[in-house]
């Protein structure tokens, strides 16, 4: 209780004047100290004449402050700037003095103006000291009293080069910090074994669990700027297994006027660990792309149709369609962009493969651009349900398609997944299917089809991190299908970027793929999230290997069989080059297909399926009785 009420005195009387009062003061006195030494610390000077020297001191030292503003800074945040400031004042102050004195010897104006050139050099001295030290001590006591002791962490920079000693100062600084810096943390040999303002800069080798109990250690900051995320990856796992905290320094693009504040410093979180590298697109042709234009957002309200929905809003678009079955999802989003005041936008309820009320849409709306993002996409389900997946994810895809053309859109953009590639189960293969129909439409009217090509988002709903959280909250365990699993990640507003920069660079035709990084693997996923909850595996929650679902991958993938990509303009952006099929064939049997797909039995639906999709082989699935030997 006492320290909120010396903060609070402190706050409302430590204001400029006070301090430039303080530093006045801290000036006399250093003066009459400067003639103690000048006198071998003896009294042996006219204390009369000293007397009457104090109001030139003191008038002159409150030009020199006044001059460089020493006064305006917060003392509880003095920096080097300040000690700079103070020193540039100091020295002011002793040049007035040299210059008085000699315009008084001129002159004779009196022994009140003249003063002794020693002791007005040991002043010099002696003013630098204490009124750095008087400042540093008025932070020291500020931060004392501001800080709970018993909520004070003890952390390790990671990183010793420029952004870990930018790091140590922001902390250092920051009176209300409730941190505590031990030492750093450095891979550079030639940097390791020496200090930093004292503190030591150990090897990640001397980071043992020995060393962490020893020291107390709570938390560790990762202060390098240039590190992968990979590397980030595997530093976050190891402190991770030391039960510690780890925190990340932003880029130094995103601190505030090029400074870096405590604040900044936040935890690591999922997006952190992706093991890639995050995508951003500013691409200013965007702007004309959208602008004025009518567009259509099929699966409105799922994870990626939102999205989409939500990056086009950052656009003068004439109008903004969303469709979806979901009537739920579809009015929370409709609640929210009324909220944000939003305009010309519709939300409307209806299903991709009624095509009739479909194409009541196409004529009312007129719209020029479509992204089609309606799917099916749980894979589990749709190995049991392989109608409904070549219902929604190719009858839908053909419905939304052949009325662009008839309609005249300029551009359709399809949403499609890595589990197109080399399919292992149905609903990857529908997926698959559908991006073969769009290929099939090329050049058949003025409409350029585009397909975009992506692995699993984070957040999307049934997504694996949504379930990890869930788990989490009812006290685990976790569970994986399999120990060696591995996936592509991004975040949502990552993956719509994509989609919005392919319907710009797209002349017709595309399969946009993403450069995605390194892969990582589902279980170390969910270890890094018990530990982002700030919990420990396995003691607290453990993680249960569940084995492969049907149609379940280890392993995906982003090209098929015979593609490769070439280069596009954005280097994280690529053109997926695809083997020729004969589009006739292909468009008979997809057809076809659909028209099984109303009377026959599953087998019978997925073996036309295998037949179109020949690298359709399936995996820990009853379809694997259609496969080839």
């Amino acid at each position: 209780m006492y320290k909120k009420v010396l903060i609070r005195l402190f706050n409302r009387y430590a204001s400029r004047w006070i301090i430039l009062l303080l530093d006045v003061l801290v000036t006399i006195f250093t003066f009459f100290l400067a003639y103690i030494i000048r006198f071998n610390i003896k009294l042996e000077f006219d204390i009369l004449l000293f007397l009457k020297q104090i109001p030139v001191i003191a008038t002159l030292s409150v030009i020199s402050f006044l001059l460089l503003g020493t006064y305006k800074g917060v003392v509880r945040f003095t920096g080097i700037k300040d000690v700079t400031d103070t020193v540039i004042s100091v020295n002011v102050l002793a040049t007035l003095l040299f210059i008085i004195t000699f315009i008084a010897r001129k002159f004779d104006l009196g022994e009140i103006f003249n003063i002794s050139g020693s002791v007005i050099y040991i002043h010099l001295l002696l003013n630098i000291f204490f009124l750095t030290a008087f400042k540093f001590f008025i932070k020291s006591l500020y931060r004392l009293i501001s800080t709970d002791s018993n909520k004070l962490s003890k952390v390790l920079i990671y990183g010793a080069g420029d952004s870990g000693r930018i790091t140590y100062e922001a902390i250092s600084q920051d009176a209300k910090s409730n941190m505590k810096v031990i030492g750093f943390i450095d891979d550079d040999n030639s940097k390791t074994g020496k200090t930093i303002d004292r503190l030591n800069v150990y090897s990640p080798s001397k980071i043992t669990k020995q060393f962490i109990d020893k020291n107390n250690i709570d938390e560790v900051i990762i202060s390098i700027q240039k590190i992968s995320s990979t590397r980030l990856l595997e530093l976050a796992g190891s402190f991770f297994s030391y039960s510690l905290k780890v925190k990340i320094v932003p880029p130094v693009k995103s601190w505030i006027d090029g400074d870096l504040s405590i604040g900044q410093i936040k935890d690591v979180k999922i997006e952190d660990l992706l093991g890639r590298e995050q995508i951003n697109i500013a691409n200013p042709i965007l702007i004309d792309e959208y602008e004025n234009q009518v567009v259509f957002v099929t699966g409105g309200a799922g994870s990626i149709g939102s999205e989409i929905a939500r990056k086009l809003c950052n656009y003068k678009f004439k109008k903004l369609v969303l469709i979806d079955t979901a009537e739920s999802a579809l009015y929370d989003l409709q609640q929210e962009f009324r909220r944000k005041k939003i305009e010309n936008f519709h939300v409307i309820v209806a299903d991709v493969r009624n095509e009739v009320r479909l194409n009541q849409i196409f004529e009312e709306h007129k719209p020029k651009i479509v992204f089609h993002a309606a799917a099916y996409k749980h894979v589990p389900l749709m190995e049991n349900n392989p109608h409904e997946a070549v219902s929604a994810n190719i009858g839908g895809t053909i419905n939304v398609t052949d009325l662009s053309i008839k309609h005249g859109v300029n551009k359709f953009v399809m949403v499609s997944t890595d589990k197109a590639v080399n399919p292992t189960n149905v609903m990857g293969a529908t997926k698959r299917i559908a991006e073969l129909y769009i290929i099939c439409q090329k050049n058949k009217g003025t409409t350029k089809f585009i397909t975009t090509r992506f692995g699993n988002v984070l957040g999307s709903n049934g997504s694996v991190i949504p379930l990890f959280k869930k788990q989490i909250e009812e006290g685990g365990p976790l569970t994986v299908t399999h120990e060696d699993i591995t996936r592509y990640f991004m975040t949502i507003p990552e993956a719509c970027s994509l989609v919005l920069e392919a319907a710009a660079m797209g002349n017709g035709g595309e399969i946009f793929v993403f450069d995605m990084g390194e892969p990582i693997k589902i279980f170390d996923l969910a270890v890094n999230m018990i530990n982002l909850s700030g919990l420990n595996y396995p003691e607290d929650i453990d993680i249960k290997i569940t084995g492969l679902r049907p149609g379940e991958k280890i392993y995906e993938e982003l090209l098929a069989d015979g593609e490769n990509t070439r280069p596009t303009y954005h280097d994280k952006i690529m053109i997926a080059k695809t083997k020729k099929i004969d589009l006739v064939s292909v468009e008979m049997r997809i057809d076809d297909l659909c028209r099984a797909n109303l009377k026959c039995q599953n087998l019978d639906v997925v073996a036309k399926i295998k037949d179109i999709v020949p690298e359709y082989v399936s995996n820990n699935s009853k379809f694997e009785v259609l496969d080839k030997p």
